[in-house]
């Protein structure tokens, strides 16, 4: 994506909002480059919190969820309103793509490794058990092993639950193509699988501990006596699933359900209908 941001008319946002409820929509998903500049360019300031109140409050809102939440002047008062708010998914994507401070300098991230640190312990304090999903760049422009070394160590110390990586791709108009594309390709490829394989046993150490609990599913779909969904803490088509035998089809597509969670594997959670 480029250009300058541009935010929608909030009543825009609340009307659209309204008429997909309407319409059964049950789950809701705000998604910007930069969410939390949203309102800026429109009224002068961060309106996001007002936003993720007027949508919360609408009759019949099911879930909303929030993607890419820059942490960049990240606005901390969306804090309270993800806590209080039934319908609001405990689940921030918070894209921070390295965690090196020599990196995040070159890709003008705008912050620190330390202030990154600050705002998660924030997060984690403010919304207890929410679920944090983060995509990383592998193999960016001047990484050395260690800088990667320091990704594994702070993916293993602070256990994001959802995790995406890529291989760095040098692309012209973009400000890191006047940097020298100095990772070897053979090398990008060997941290991807590194940072997956450990992220792997992460998600799996995390899945095992969800097993006996009860949670709420939305059923996506059917497939004969399988019912497959997600929970609030998995967004549509890049998070876990959630498969349930369910041969008296109990559980309708759609629709919300209380599940209780029986086995898990390292990216999907087995449970049976309560």
């Amino acid at each position: 994506m480029r250009g300058p941001h541009q935010s929608r008319p909030f009543q825009d946002i609340v009307e659209e909002a309204r008429r997909l409820l309407d319409e059964g929509v049950r789950e809701i998903s705000l998604i910007a480059q930069d969410l939390t500049y949203y309102g800026i360019d429109l009224y002068g300031k961060r309106r996001l919190a007002d936003l993720l109140e007027a949508l919360a409050s609408l009759p019949g809102v099911g879930w909303l969820r929030l993607h890419y939440a820059y942490p960049a002047g990240f606005p901390l008062e969306v804090l309270d309103i993800v806590r209080e708010a039934p319908a609001i998914c405990k689940y921030l994507d918070l894209p921070l793509q390295h965690i090196a401070d020599p990196i995040l300098r070159r890709m003008r991230r705008g912050l620190s490794r330390a202030r990154t640190e600050a705002l998660l312990h924030t997060i984690r304090e403010k919304v207890p058990g929410i679920v944090l999903r983060s995509t990383f760049i592998v193999g960016f422009p001047g990484e050395t092993e260690a800088h990667f070394e320091e990704l594994l160590e702070f993916l293993e110390t602070y256990r994001l639950e959802r995790v995406g990586a890529f291989l760095y791709s040098h692309e012209e108009g973009t400000h890191s193509y006047a940097y020298a594309d100095d990772v070897p390709p053979r090398v990008k490829k060997q941290r991807y699988r590194r940072l997956m394989t450990l992220q792997q046993r992460l998600s799996y150490e995390w899945n095992t501990q969800q097993i006996g609990r009860t949670v709420t599913l939305l059923v996506d779909e059917r497939q004969g006596d399988l019912a497959i969904g997600r929970t609030q803490y998995d967004a549509l088509e890049v998070d876990n699933l959630v498969y349930v035998h369910d041969p008296d089809h109990r559980l309708a597509v759609g629709h919300f359900h209380p599940v209780r969670v029986v086995d898990a594997t390292e990216y999907d959670l087995w449970a049976e209908p309560v």
